[in-house]
């Protein structure tokens, strides 16, 4: 039996949190003590009416499985520590501390607003515990360190300046080792940095990469607010400080000179720019923003200060503005920890007259698929059919052998006959569920059907939402009912639609993508191949099998009329015939399971036959090494519904143990219900719907939208190319090489080398589904998007010369060719961003714009000469056709800076004393 017990910090079982509806819960009489303190249980028997009642409103309240605001307090902030780590319950406190800690700095940073009030730790489900839940999301990850940032905290963060990014990564070695705390400041100052990066979307104001930049003349160090004082030398191998070099290239202090502040500021901003300071303790503001630092929150956030994107931008946008300070200091958090249970699943499948024939068979491929393939060990699974009635064909099964995946797979429909009754499908489906433990919280139902409801799916959908139950759900036809949308929406599920078009493979795909993961990558199969093609004669492709791949090796060929000539070929170039493999008349499917380990390389496959026919093959592997996960590709869209006044965006991250894989070669495939398809190549350029080049986000924009539901499919591969794994470029908390204490300088620790070499990554294939999206347009045509906006514009002055350089946007967003550049320069920032046509124009009549993605430069003298110490700012606006006009690109500045001349042999050096009133005292 499934079991989830209650654990906190607070004193009373009244202060117990309130339960998101992934959890599962069951009532003992027992009370005792475990690593995370007291465990509450509650007998079901000795609860009165009452109590029953408001613990089930608690249970069902909520509909979101996010993170949220109740009241003031942050909930559902859960925290997962990775599968791979070894059990240390000195975690699970150091955990507690951190959170508690940054609770009391995010009262202080946001004017008293907003605390963490519920948290949730879960724990792998190899440490010894009793207390279990299912299906949890994290956004904050405790896992071992990626070679590429060490135990550095991060975010992994490419969506739009003040959406929410994908997680925080903190490794067990950052919380267990107390000498981190010198290089990166308290845990709880450094979860709060981290926390905006999730959150609230803002970005770093510190550039490792751009640490000093010229203003007015000056040197500036990039920093927030300019007020923060310090001191900046060279370390040099020996530890000792001597003065910082200037590069006479960019007329910057080299690499090597590094800033250290003063321990003791008089500035209390921002957290985004040195969290480690003391007197450090909110969010830059607009008042102070240092707009000009050349950092990625002016990059990526149109200059704005970290404050503004907070209240005005971000997901809190409303409520931070409506919530009115705490009188008091809040209490603080409570504390859930939990462990993952294995899954329950229920397959809820349609065996309505419709169908019958084609459907029913590609129905009974896909689940044999996902029963033998895809669903998890130690899982249990329920079969339930519908039509004028509901069957249950199998109780919960725990799938503990081949032999248990074989007889579900047997018992699979194989007739269909009478109406669709939905809700008798539903009920039955959630009957099964509760034969564990008596309720469905955390347990999952996979619903499939092809067709309208004959009963009223409307009236009985709510109640299966209510449930607890997640429901993913996959509609078979462009005719199956709305209702299925709702459904996975509003229960964490995932939808799926599929065409009966058997080429499509769209329904094994679907199946394919049901997986939960643990964060366990090497346990969890990857699908290599997903292709199919109707021909009368040869229907030839090629496999690569990677290094992280290899294990439970599986070729699914199904085709759609006669048993065909099949000849797979290994890399070795041993041929595996039909007399290798096993074959299902009655499924029409022929399947190759390699023994062992398949042999790294390409494997070749060509089908032949002499009837004209579809056939599909699908490949799917597991990872070769225990200690190696394979490279994986997730996908979705940044929209899930769409009116078309935002533009849509495809994203594939294509990664291996946190590691980003770059240069790979990229495609989505986004084909409507009603059978109009696009297919784009998504890029990692760092350009138009790209936030970073180089980070192995794959984006594009989605402009040929259509009304109605969409699927999305994405294929990568690197065959003879130049893929390889990079250096991560993630917003993280900043590394301080030590502090001025009494006008001395006393270094810290130096930052643990990290791997700086990008590896080269052989020859390897994959493919991902992403959840199906749904477009409803006030008309019939797709709106006209204008170009997008340029956001690496870049500029350099040459002697009088201005050379300015971005990446080429398209006609619509990025795709195409735009029309015309209009570019315009100032002295003032400010000006240029917020009133782009007050600017001066420069001539562009010889600009012609290229495709989109191509590389773009243009050079022009000013009508004056430019002074030394001079900064300017430029910007670019672009147009297409019908006269639409992207966005004012990001704010390039560039000086024009000139020494004296110099005796030969001098070396030029600048030496750096202090900050004082916000600018830096030099002498060269």
């Amino acid at each position: 039996m499934n079991q989830l017990y209650w654990y906190h910090s607070v004193h009373s079982s009244k202060d117990i949190p309130s339960v998101i509806r992934h959890f599962k819960l069951i009532f003992d009489l027992t009370l005792f003590k475990t690593c995370s303190g007291v465990a509450v249980h509650l007998n079901s028997a000795a609860m009165d009416s009452r109590t029953k009642f408001v613990l089930l409103w608690m249970l069902l309240s909520s509909t979101s499985t996010g993170i949220k605001l109740d009241g003031n307090g942050y909930v559902d902030v859960i925290i997962a520590i990775g599968a791979k780590v070894p059990q240390d319950d000195r975690l699970i406190d150091i955990i507690k501390d951190m959170v508690t800690e940054g609770s009391v700095y995010l009262y202080e940073a946001l004017d008293k607003k907003v605390y963490f009030k519920e948290a949730t730790i879960l724990v792998p489900s190899h440490w010894k515990s009793k207390n279990v839940t299912k299906s949890l999301h994290s956004y904050i990850i405790i896992d071992n360190a990626n070679s590429t940032y060490g135990d550095q905290p991060y975010t992994k963060q490419y969506g739009e300046c003040g959406t929410m990014a994908e997680y925080i990564h903190f490794t067990p070695e950052y919380l267990l080792n107390d000498a981190v705390i010198q290089l990166y400041g308290l845990r709880g100052r450094v979860f709060v940095h981290e926390w905006a990066h999730l959150r609230w979307g803002v970005y770093d104001e510190y550039n490792k990469e751009k640490p000093f930049y010229h203003s007015n003349g000056r040197i500036e160090a990039t920093r927030c607010s300019k007020n923060i004082e310090g001191q900046f030398y060279e370390v040099t191998a020996g530890g000792s400080l001597q003065p910082c070099h200037i590069d006479p290239q960019t007329s910057l202090p080299t690499d090597k000179c590094k800033f250290f502040p003063d321990r003791n500021q008089n500035t209390n901003s921002s957290l985004m720019s040195l969290p480690s300071l003391d007197s450090v303790s909110t969010f830059c503001r607009k008042n102070e923003h240092n707009n000009k630092a050349p950092n990625l929150q002016n990059e990526k956030c149109d200059n704005k200060a970290t404050w503004t994107v907070i209240f005005e931008d971000s997901v809190d946008k409303d409520a931070l503005q409506t919530l009115k300070p705490l009188e008091s200091p809040p209490p603080p958090p409570s504390f859930k920890v939990v462990q993952r249970a294995q899954r329950v699943v229920c397959l809820i499948l349609d065996v309505s007259g419709s169908m019958e024939g084609a459907r029913i068979l590609q129905q009974r491929q896909a689940a044999t698929h996902f029963l033998r393939y895809i669903i998890e060990d130690q899982a249990s699974v329920g079969i339930v059919t519908f039509s004028t009635s509901a069957s249950t064909l199998r109780s919960l099964t725990i799938i503990d052998s081949d032999i248990t995946r074989e007889t579900l797979v047997q018992l699979l429909p194989k007739r269909a006959s009478g109406s669709t009754n939905m809700c008798l499908g539903l009920s039955q489906g959630l009957h099964v569920l509760q034969k564990d433990n008596g309720d469905v919280l955390g347990d999952e139902i996979i619903f499939l059907t092809d067709g309208q409801a004959t009963d009223n799916i409307a009236g009985c959908a709510p109640s299966a939402i209510q449930s607890g139950a997640i429901i993913s759900t996959i509609a078979f036809s462009n005719s199956a009912a709305q209702a299925l949308t709702e459904m996975a929406d509003k229960t964490g599920g995932i939808f799926f639609i599929a065409k009966d078009d058997m080429i499509s493979n769209q329904l094994m795909d679907a199946f394919a993508s049901l997986t939960l993961s643990t964060g366990d990558y090497t346990n969890e199969p990857v699908q290599l191949e997903s292709v199919g093609a109707r021909t009368s004669d040869w229907f030839n492709g090629t496999v690569s099998v990677d290094q992280t791949v290899g294990n439970k090796t599986s070729f699914v060929i199904i085709y759609e009329i006669r048993f065909p000539s099949i000849y797979i070929q290994s890399p070795s170039g041993s041929i595996y015939t039909q007399t290798n493999m096993s074959h299902d008349g009655l499924l029409k499917t022929v399947t190759l399971n390699i023994p062992g380990t398949a042999e790294p390389g390409d494997w070749k496959y060509s089908i032949q036959t002499t009837s004209n026919q579809a056939f599909t093959i699908t490949v799917t592997s597991q990872a070769a090494h225990d200690d190696v996960p394979p490279i994986i590709v997730k996908t979705h869209m940044n929209q899930q519904f769409s009116d078309g006044t935002k533009p849509m965006t495809v994203f594939a991250e294509v990664s291996q143990n946190y590691r980003p894989v770059i240069n790979a070669e990229v495609w989505a495939t986004l084909e409507s219900e009603t059978g109009s398809e696009h297919t784009l190549q998504l890029l990692d350029n760092g350009a138009g719907a790209d936030a970073f080049q180089g980070d192995g986000i794959y984006s594009r924009y989605f402009t040929k939208i259509v009304n109605g539901r969409n699927s999305l499919k994405v294929r990568v591969k690197n065959q003879g190319g130049q893929t390889r794994f990079a250096v991560q470029k993630n917003s993280g908390a900043p590394y301080v090489p030590g502090y001025v204490v009494n006008g001395v300088v006393q270094l810290n620790p130096p930052k643990p080398p990290v791997s700086e070499e990008p590896l080269e990554v052989g020859n390897f294939t994959r493919t991902a589904t992403g959840e199906s999206f749904v477009v409803k347009l006030s008309g019939t045509t797709p709106p006209n998007f204008p170009p997008n906006r340029i956001t690496d514009l870049s500029a350099e002055i040459q002697e009088d010369t201005v050379l300015l350089s971005w990446t080429a946007p398209g006609e619509d967003l990025d795709q195409g060719t735009a029309k015309s550049y209009e570019i315009r320069w100032s002295f003032d920032l400010d000006m240029l961003r917020n009133s782009f046509s007050n600017g001066h124009v420069v001539n562009t009549a010889a600009v012609s714009p290229h495709e989109a993605g191509s590389v773009e430069q243009h050079s022009f003298n000013l009508s004056f000469p430019i002074q030394n110490g001079t900064t300017l700012f430029f910007a670019v606006q672009s147009e297409d056709e019908q006269n639409a006009k992207s966005e004012t690109s990001n704010i390039a500045q560039a000086s024009k800076i000139l020494h004296g001349p110099k005796p030969p042999g001098t070396i030029l050096y600048m030496c750096f004393n202090l900050l004082i009133n916000g600018q830096i005292t030099a002498s060269l």
